[in-house]
C-alpha cells in the first residue's frame, strides 16, 4: 500500500491548482481510492483497497472556518486557484473564510465535494483527466 511520504512527494510536485490533476493521477497511481481533507488544519485521510487507511498530520496553527457559507465566494476563489493564481495556503485561507470545512475525493467518480461545517455539500467539481 501507499505511504504518506509518497503522498507528499507526489504533492510537492502541486504549484497550484492547474496541477491537481496531475496529482490526482498520481496518488491513484499509488493506490488511493479515496481522501478527505480538512482545511482547518490541513490533515488528511486517505483510503485504498482493502479498507487501507492512513493519516496525515495537520499543520500545528489552525484556521478558523467561517460559520457561515458563501458559496459564490468559494466558487471565484476555487476558479482563481484553477488557473493557477493562488498557491496551496491562499487556497486553505479562502476556504476558511467561505465557510469550507473540508473536501472529499472519489477517485472513481473524479470528484471533488467541498463541505461545510454543517455537512452541507457547497460544490461538487469534476476532475478532469490529463
Amino acid at each position: 500500500m501507499f505511504t504518506i511520504q509518497q503522498i507528499h512527494e507526489a504533492h510537492a510536485k502541486v504549484k497550484s491548482g492547474a496541477d491537481f490533476p496531475k496529482y490526482m493521477q498520481d496518488i491513484i497511481v499509488l493506490g488511493v481510492t479515496s481522501f478527505e481533507t480538512f482545511v482547518f488544519d490541513n490533515h488528511t485521510h486517505y483510503f485504498g483497497k482493502d479498507n487501507f487507511q492512513t493519516s496525515s498530520e495537520g499543520f500545528s496553527e489552525t484556521l478558523t472556518i467561517a460559520d457561515e457559507s458563501n458559496v459564490a465566494q468559494f466558487k471565484s476563489d476555487l476558479k482563481s486557484h484553477q488557473q493557477g493564481n493562488t498557491d496551496y495556503m491562499t487556497f486553505l485561507n479562502d476556504c476558511a473564510k467561505s465557510g469550507v470545512e473540508k473536501w472529499v475525493v472519489v477517485m472513481d467518480k473524479m470528484t471533488c465535494s467541498y463541505y461545510d461545517k454543517a455537512g452541507n455539500e457547497m460544490v461538487v467539481e469534476v476532475i478532469p483527466l490529463v
